[in-house]
């Protein structure tokens, strides 16, 4: 290993003293290649046969938890009993490279595609006819927060080492904090604290699963998007107080969702600060946060790294494009990064082929840069 990048391997002990063996995680990418009943495919398990070779936290795909939820082709699922072989064969696959394996449970909401719900109605905190969604009942609501539970006891019988509840994006936890997308008038909206019931209401159900299982190695982490556009979008000042609420439950991380690592606030703080910084220190070393944002060079993790603003680095482009970027980074071999995809190079990657069409065509911001073409820079 070059030295330099000796602090990217140092262990990280969580508040429930899980042993973490190093500071490299895989961000969730969505790979569009789940048979069509929610179970790994083997184009799935290709895809992750090799990425979690020397990372620490590896995070699995958005996995549903409620069918009126699909929001991908191809998306894997954690919802029905049947599906607890397949979750078992992902989480092995998983830790036999010697990752923490962490299964992100998600709701796509009023983002889910009618087309894959199989005739049940879409749905979101409010009414969205633009997207074709209704409102949820209270009783709707109460079972979509168990589902999340259902989901994390599939996950802990299926030998996972945790789960991220997918809270950021657009989807359907998000759409209940923000007031651009939660114009309820009951216990479920109205007031920065009503609209974060939900949010929060998730993470109890979530780690009451976890303490019935009487399991407090299993870890529980929390992912959100700090900013939204629009007049009553999602502000850093938001974001704060849903930050506050969660240092206090027991989690053992939160994970910010962003395109871009150094990506100024907009709203609601200092906008000469990087939302990443401020995030951190309104955490104040509470919890650890995993950062993210368009890392694909050695040397661009290392720096983020030692900004000091992430205790875990999470990378996600940079994966697809180096299927063995940890051990490309513990064996000093960091020259061998590369950071744009060559389509005559398809063996490489592993790749699933839907995924793969879209990473040739190039131009989308979330997928990896092509060779000798501009990534878009237009994400919020």
């Amino acid at each position: 290993m070059n030295e330099k990048f000796t602090a990217l391997f140092q262990p990280y002990t969580l508040n429930n003293g899980i042993e973490i063996k190093n500071r490299l995680a895989v961000a969730p990418m969505t790979h569009f290649s789940s048979n069509p009943d929610g179970t790994l495919s083997a184009q799935e398990q290709r895809f992750l046969a090799r990425r979690a070779e020397n990372i620490g936290l590896f995070i699995t795909a958005a996995t549903l938890v409620a069918e009126n939820g699909k929001a991908f082709t191809g998306q894997p699922e954690a919802i029905h009993e049947s599906q607890l072989d397949s979750l078992t064969r992902t989480a092995a696959l998983i830790k036999a490279q010697g990752a923490k394996a962490i299964l992100q449970i998600h709701h796509g909401g009023d983002k889910a595609i009618a087309e894959l719900l199989n005739g049940q109605d879409k749905v979101a905190p409010s009414e969205n006819p633009e997207a074709g969604a209704r409102a949820l009942t209270e009783a709707e609501i109460i079972t979509l927060i168990q589902a999340f539970a259902h989901a994390t006891e599939l996950a802990i019988r299926a030998g996972f080492d945790g789960v991220e509840i997918h809270g950021a994006n657009n989807y359907l936890i998000q759409q209940f904090y923000s007031a651009q997308t939660n114009r309820r008038t009951d216990a479920w909206g109205g007031s920065v604290e009503k609209r974060m019931a939900f949010p929060l209401a998730v993470v109890d159900a979530v780690t009451a699963m976890r303490d019935t299982h009487q399991r407090p190695d299993f870890i529980i982490g929390y992912r959100f998007s700090p900013e939204e556009p629009g007049e009553q979008g999602l502000t850093m000042q938001d974001t704060f107080a849903l930050v506050d609420a969660l240092v206090t439950k027991p989690l053992q991380y939160l994970h910010i969702s962003l395109w871009d690592f150094y990506k100024k606030a907009r709203r609601g703080a200092d906008t000469a600060l990087t939302r990443m910084q401020l995030v951190h220190q309104r955490i104040g070393g509470k919890l650890p946060l995993i950062g993210v944002g368009n890392l694909l060079t050695a040397e661009q993790i290392l720096a983020a790294y030692r900004t000091g603003w992430a205790e875990f680095i999470a990378l996600g482009k940079a994966v697809m494009l180096n299927p063995t970027i940890g051990s490309l980074l513990a064996q000093g071999r960091e020259d061998e990064i590369v950071s744009a995809l060559d389509p005559a190079k398809a063996d490489h990657y592993d790749i699933p082929d839907l995924l793969w069409s879209m990473c040739v065509k190039g131009g989308s911001a979330w997928l990896p840069p092509l060779r000798g073409q501009q990534q878009s820079h237009e994400m919020y």
